[in-house]
């Protein structure tokens, strides 16, 4: 899945970055991390929902989950925070 995204990141900046490109065709290319999964996300990496460990596949996808995400994004290594910054406490996605 890692590989997918990152190939489809590849891509779509290909095609973004592309000037010959019509730009109606340019507007339909979008660019993302799978956030579903995603329980608290760190500059280093981030935490799935199921406590496991994972780095960004690459800077695009940890901008583009800050960006997106900005409240469950901490701006520090994880292994910075309290518990390596798992957040039991705060499982907003069963609030959800």
């Amino acid at each position: 899945m890692k590989r997918f995204i990152g190939l489809a990141l590849i891509a779509g900046a290909v095609a973004l970055g592309t000037p010959a490109m019509p730009a109606a065709a340019r507007e339909n290319v979008t660019i993302s991390v799978n956030p579903g999964g995603i329980a608290f996300g760190y500059s280093d990496g981030y935490w799935d929902r199921d406590h496991h460990w994972h780095r960004w596949s690459n800077q695009a996808d940890a901008e583009w989950y800050r960006e997106h995400y900005r409240d469950h994004y901490y701006a520090q290594r994880h292994d910075r925070a309290r518990d390596h910054g798992w957040r039991e406490a705060d499982r907003w996605w069963d609030r959800h």
